[in-house]
């Protein structure tokens, strides 16, 4: 490991949130930045890049920063957000249960019909002409997943994935 990578891991030890400046002024070296940020796979936020074009802008950026870190805090945001996080993961299990339950539908097709339709209840509503407009679901899922919302004896009957 490097000195300066040992050097990051110390400080990261001593600090919760750890970020770094980076005075980079032209809109090239910007880019350039970015470029290489995400060919290297790097993780976002560890530590956390903030990009500036000059040395009194990085000052405002970190004062604005402790700032808001401190009115969060003191709202106890991160709590909030953290819960209405674990909230929303629930659902999207519950979600992602309930949808695959229909005969022929993964993850995958679980997942777009959550980004294009939106909830249970709209896939639900929603015509196979809808789904297959909005998704890259093949017709005959579409046309299943319709009968599933629509026909009784379709979703009463047995499943066999």
């Amino acid at each position: 490991m490097s000195d300066f990578s040992c050097r990051i891991q110390k400080l990261k030890m001593q600090f919760a949130r750890f970020y770094v400046v980076i005075i980079l002024p032209a809109k090239e070296q910007m880019e350039s930045f970015f470029r290489a940020y995400f060919e290297f796979d790097m993780v976002i936020g560890k530590p956390t890049f903030v990009p500036v074009q000059d040395l009194e802008m990085g000052f405002e950026k970190m004062v604005k920063i402790a700032h808001s870190s401190g009115v969060c805090k003191q709202q106890k945001i991160r709590d909030k957000l953290k819960a209405e996080r674990r909230q929303l993961v629930q659902g999207m299990d519950q979600y992602l249960k309930v949808i695959t339950s229909i005969p022929g539908i993964d993850n995958h097709d679980a997942n777009a019909l959550c980004q294009a339709v939106g909830s249970v209840q709209a896939v639900a509503k929603a015509s196979k002409e809808q789904i297959v407009e909005n998704t890259d679901l093949a017709t005959d899922k579409a046309e299943i997943i319709s009968r599933f919302f629509r026909d009784p004896t379709f979703y009463s009957s047995p499943k066999v994935n």
